[in-house]
């Protein structure tokens, strides 16, 4: 069904919101033990009940009732299935495999640089680095602000010469200032309200939203991003507020090209990936990857690598991600990610903290992209709370490997290193995906269903066919119980010790190390030199 914050990977007993909101992606494929596979083809909003008597799905507004059914003898099929028509992923470039880096927010193009040539001198592989919002003049200019960042393309050269690629956030916000607003507006490029003040957003400035379900303001925006970004090395865009997020959710209230937002709103996220995916294309690029905020049924055909939105650094806030990464697999959406360590909070200075960022940071190792990012406290304010009338952003505190100890930084450059280790098979899991939908990250019953227990595990997974993750997600946990499936010999990838499958067993989880267990003879081992 997508992604929700809750814990709970079957959500038989549970009512959902079928509605687009920050850190919430409603991608209405339901996947059931029974054998079969229901899409809700509806972008309306609505919700679904799942009863224990009657499972009911309703659209607060529609001309129509679409749905497809699909069976199959396995979880594997009926995503296959279901991606065939629905779309699977591009492939995955190289440079996406390895570690990102990214924080709220450098605030200069020589601030972004030292931290690149910091990771460059310690030796520490970097594939991308991300300049966050409010890097431009003002929102919907969609270009760098030439004083803090005045020579982009001189800073892409030195970036790709470390072996790094620019990634920049693009919002789809339009200010009332914006040196776009007049002509987006009058050709009908913006999201218009039905009632009230014709705002739609407001952070640092009154706003509106670009109206992507419009071709021609899909066009535009890959235009001016094209022209500002494109042509001076960024080779990534990151379409930030992509559900959109109103100042208020109210969805009756907003109106797109294509009709009321309670009709087809749900689509907006997917048609915002579906701009810079065909701009892309039309550059001659054959694998288009868009760091987006949320996604629709289809979303994964256009390129879309999903995060989780803007999530607590807390301990139940990773549970949820954990069960919001393996559904969205479920929903056909494989590129998936997270703020590690969370978004809100987290002081550089806690040792708390400094344990959820370890054990976040373990586990993201075995995601579909490992990626830094956060709003870390303590937070500094602007120099210059106003420039030209322009409200100026704050930013958080640094979030690189090195930035939160000793002794943490140690643990980090460990696992992104057994990162690196892993490209090999990572890459053989992105063209599985491309080939046939199939997720990286996957429930135990995706290869185990015919074994009951499989469906009840909810605390641990497959990372393809070959690498068991159990991770650790409570504080100063020593030791968790692991489930093995018969029928297959499991390596421990920390010890070396061999077990037969069929049961459960004890694991201890000291603060270095989280449970993995790899299929005997995968070629995975090999890849490790049995160095962790």
């Amino acid at each position: 069904m997508g992604q929700y914050q809750h814990p709970f990977l079957n959500v038989k007993g549970c009512t959902l919101e079928l509605a687009q909101r920050n850190s919430q992606a409603s991608v209405p494929f339901m996947l059931s033990s029974l054998g079969y596979g229901f899409l809700w083809n509806n972008p309306a909003v609505g919700d679904v009940t799942f009863g224990r008597n009657v499972t009911r799905w309703t659209s607060r507004a529609a001309t129509y009732m679409d749905y497809w059914i699909t069976a199959g003898d396995s979880p594997a099929t009926l995503l296959h299935n279901y991606t065939r028509v629905t779309g699977t992923v591009p492939i995955l470039p190289d440079y996406g495999l390895g570690l990102w880096q990214s924080k709220l927010r450098y605030r200069t193009q020589e601030e972004l640089l030292q931290v690149a040539r910091d990771y460059y001198r310690r030796r520490i592989p970097l594939s991308v680095i991300i300049v966050d919002f409010f890097h431009w003049p003002v929102q919907g200019d969609w270009q760098f602000d030439s004083k803090e960042w005045p020579d982009p393309y001189a800073m892409t050269q030195e970036l790709k010469a470390m072996g790094i690629e620019l990634m920049v956030s693009v919002w789809p916000t339009v200010d009332y200032r914006c040196k776009h607003f007049t002509e987006m507006n009058e050709k009908g490029y913006l999201v218009n309200t039905l009632k009230g003040m014709n705002i739609t957003f407001d952070c640092l400035g009154n706003s509106r939203f670009i109206d992507v379900t419009h071709p021609d303001a899909r066009d535009f925006i890959w235009k001016k991003c094209r022209e500002n970004y494109l042509k001076k090395g960024v080779r990534l865009f990151w379409l930030d507020e992509a559900e959109p997020e109103y100042v208020e959710y109210d969805f009756d209230n907003f109106r797109y090209h294509i009709g009321d937002t309670l009709e087809k709103g749900n689509s907006y996220p997917l048609h915002y990936a579906q701009a810079f995916y065909e701009g892309w294309l039309a550059e001659g690029e054959t694998n288009p990857v868009s760091l987006v905020r949320c996604a629709w049924a289809g979303s994964q055909r256009y390129g879309a690598l999903v995060w989780s939105g803007d999530i607590q650094s807390s301990w139940d806030s990773m549970r949820s991600q954990l069960c919001a990464g393996l559904s969205m697999g479920l929903a056909g959406i494989p590129w998936w990610t997270t703020d590690i360590g969370g978004f809100h909070g987290g002081h550089v200075d806690d040792p708390n903290f400094h344990e959820l960022l370890t054990r976040w940071f373990q586990w993201a190792v075995f995601c579909p992209v490992l990626r830094m990012h956060g709003y870390r406290d303590p937070i500094t304010e602007p120099e210059t709370p106003f420039r030209e009338g322009i409200p100026q952003c704050d930013t958080g505190a640094g979030n690189e490997l090195w930035s939160f100890g000793e002794k943490t930084y140690a643990i980090l450059v460990r696992f992104t290193t057994l990162r690196e280790k892993l490209r090999p098979y990572i890459r053989d899991l992105m063209q599985q995906a491309h080939q046939t939908g199939a997720p990286l990250m996957r429930p135990m019953f995706y290869h185990y269903s015919t074994q009951a227990l499989s469906w009840t595990i909810e605390d641990q997974y497959l990372f393809g066919r070959d690498v068991l993750v159990a991770p650790v997600m409570k504080a100063h946990q020593n030791q968790r119980q692991v489930w093995l499936p018969e029928g297959e010999t499991w390596v421990d990838m920390n010890s070396g010790q061999v077990f037969n499958g069929g049961g459960f067993i004890d694991v201890a989880t000291p603060l270095e190390i989280i449970p993995i267990f790899i299929r005997q003879n995968s070629p995975v081992l090999g890849y490790l030199d049995h160095q962790y």
